[in-house]
């Protein structure tokens, strides 16, 4: 397993753990004055900033772009709702192809509004990225599907283990494989063949680090700083390295009542130290 306790460029920041006090302007900066190797940006945050404006700053510093978040919520109640989410994720390509980053995360969408047919809502995810897969192809852009905790199947991703988002790349085909969140991911008793399945078919694309608080106070707004919750970090980037992952851990903290509220300096402060020392 590699070594991160020299320094921080393996560490990647997912600009939502300093969304409410930076804007992505600032946090370019902040990885760059902290020693931080990567960002990963969200699109509301490149929209603020301007898309060109983003792609000169980032390409004036040596970051990695890890990731485009987010691509996906692909099911609608009918077709025109389909096709402006498909419309939308081609915009979001080219978006991610301008900024340079390695993949675009995509969180695939839930139920549609007054449906409880999850089995239809993936379907409609399924073939939503294949409307979408050629243009990706076609950019030299992955698309990373990001499975999410089965708590989120209703309304953000109605794909929750790694293995059905990894059945999904089979059926896709090249250009499309998986993030892993260990918030999302850390639980399933699965993990390890799962991500040594996603290894062998080289479709390890992200991984992304926070932790699981016990208790945990809002089920979206309240992840913990790497370390001060209950998922065994070690354990589960040691599978991702055996699987031949050798790209950034990525940082992303939703945290509306604690880390939200401190000095960003502060926290990737502590991102880098706990990158260091237990992730």
């Amino acid at each position: 397993m590699r070594d991160l306790s020299a320094d921080a460029r393996l560490l990647s920041l997912n600009t939502a753990t300093i969304r409410e006090r930076w804007g992505l302007a600032e946090a370019i900066d902040g990885c760059v004055r902290h020693g931080i190797g990567g960002i990963s940006p969200w699109r509301d945050q490149v929209a603020a900033l301007g898309l060109d404006e983003a792609a000169r700053r980032l390409a004036d510093t040596d970051l990695a772009v890890t990731g485009l978040c987010r691509g996906g919520m692909f099911p609608a109640a009918d077709a025109a709702g389909r096709q402006a989410a498909i419309d939308d994720n081609r915009r979001a390509i080219d978006e991610a192809v301008a900024l340079g980053a390695q993949c675009l995360v995509l969180v695939v969408g839930g139920l549609p509004e007054g449906s409880k047919d999850i089995a239809g809502a993936r379907d409609q995810v399924r073939d939503g990225i294949a409307a979408v897969l050629d243009h990706a192809r076609a950019s030299a852009m992955p698309l990373a599907i990001e499975p999410l905790h089965p708590m989120y199947a209703a309304d953000r991703a109605c794909v929750n283990t790694l293995g059905q988002a990894l059945d999904l790349c089979d059926v896709l085909g090249d250009g499309v494989g998986v993030a892993v969140d260990v918030y999302h991911v850390w639980w399933d008793p699965d993990l390890e063949s799962q991500i040594a399945r996603a290894g062998r078919g080289g479709r390890l694309l992200a991984y992304h680090v926070c932790d699981w608080l016990v208790p945990t106070t809002d089920l979206l707004l309240d992840r913990g700083m790497m370390g001060d919750g209950v998922i065994d970090l070690k354990a589960i980037r040691a599978w991702v390295e055996a699987g031949g992952y050798g790209g950034h851990c990525e940082v992303e903290i939703f945290s509306a009542a604690n880390w939200w509220k401190r000095d960003p300096d502060e926290v990737l402060a502590t991102c880098v130290e706990r990158h260091r020392t237990v992730v």
